[in-house]
């Protein structure tokens, strides 16, 4: 999901200041603390690039509820386990 923003534009006598302002849903999820120093690159005319030298330490992702090894299409109740037949295509024991 994309936050749109408009680039804003201060006009001064000497000078322009371009100014980019960050929803607060991305400020907060990105953790960016008041001050900290970023760096733009530009990666083409579409797309810019910032960077966090000193950004926090990344946390573990939680994996989502209800992904485990049971709920997989492999039966956990026979992986591994011989099926107990012999014949062909059934791997080792079968005939050569």
């Amino acid at each position: 999901m994309g936050f749109p923003t408009k680039v804003q534009l201060i006009k001064r006598q000497t000078s322009e200041q371009w100014y980019i302002n960050f929803p607060s849903a991305v400020a907060q999820a990105m953790e960016f603390g008041r001050g900290e120093t970023v760096e733009w690159f530009i990666e083409d005319k579409e797309t810019l690039v910032l960077q966090r030298p000193e950004a926090p330490v990344r946390r573990l992702k939680k994996k989502p509820r209800g992904h485990s090894l049971a709920n997989s299409k492999v039966s956990s109740g026979t992986a591994g386990k011989p099926s107990g037949k012999s014949g062909a295509g059934s791997g080792a024991g079968g005939s050569c």
